[in-house]
């Protein structure tokens, strides 16, 4: 599968935002939407006239670069988000916030979600007292994510925990610092999920 190999700051300025993408940079004045808030590119400083196509199509890439997923495996979420009952739009998001690549970065054991899947594929992570090797698990109420014994001491994720102090942990998790783990309280509802995206222009460019 294609992965982005670019500088991801671009990714940040195309959006207009910041999307968090590069972890304690993204907090300093080096951020790039700080220098330069205006899209990559000769004509990123020029004038800009969103059409109703493009301005679903930039919600839906926003989202998808907030989370970190390819194309492919975003069709494939939104996908089980239409096949729930209810508001799909919700349930893409909850879903999406519910990988456990995105929990261990809430939680703080990573300084951004891209750290936080690498973390996870190289084993240093168990789910419910077993090892996990997979960021897209979706996570249930009750699920308790830890860091194993050994990883620990990793510099890496000692300094996500101090960096995490400034960002908070959501409603919807319960960290446990000293013993390194969390757990999941609960599915979070949309009002927790704090993120700028309006995920209706998504549902509608899908249904198109």
């Amino acid at each position: 599968m294609a992965k982005y190999k670019g500088p991801v700051c671009r990714l940040c300025r195309r959006e207009g935002e910041k999307l968090f993408l590069k972890g304690a940079r993204c907090m300093t004045e080096k951020c790039a939407i700080e220098r330069r808030s205006y899209p990559p590119g000769q004509h990123g400083q020029g004038r800009q006239r969103l059409s109703e196509y493009s301005a679903q199509l930039r919600e839906k890439q926003k989202l998808r670069r907030i989370y970190g997923l390819q194309e492919r495996q975003f069709r494939g979420v939104f996908g089980k988000a239409e096949r729930r009952t209810g508001i799909t739009g919700e349930h893409l998001l909850k879903l999406l916030e519910c990988r456990l690549d995105n929990v261990v970065y809430r939680l703080g054991f990573a300084s951004s979600r891209k750290q936080a899947r690498q973390l996870i594929n190289h084993g240093h992570f168990l789910l419910n007292g077993r090892k996990t090797d997979v960021p897209s698990y979706i996570v249930k109420a009750g699920d308790v994510v830890e860091v194993r014994q050994r990883s620990r001491d990793l510099a890496s994720i000692q300094l996500a925990l101090e960096a995490s102090d400034g960002r908070g942990i959501p409603g919807w998790l319960e960290q446990d610092r000293a013993a390194c783990k969390g757990t999941v309280r609960a599915v979070p509802t949309k009002q927790e999920i704090a993120i700028p995206v309006n995920e209706q222009l998504v549902v509608e460019l899908y249904s198109r």
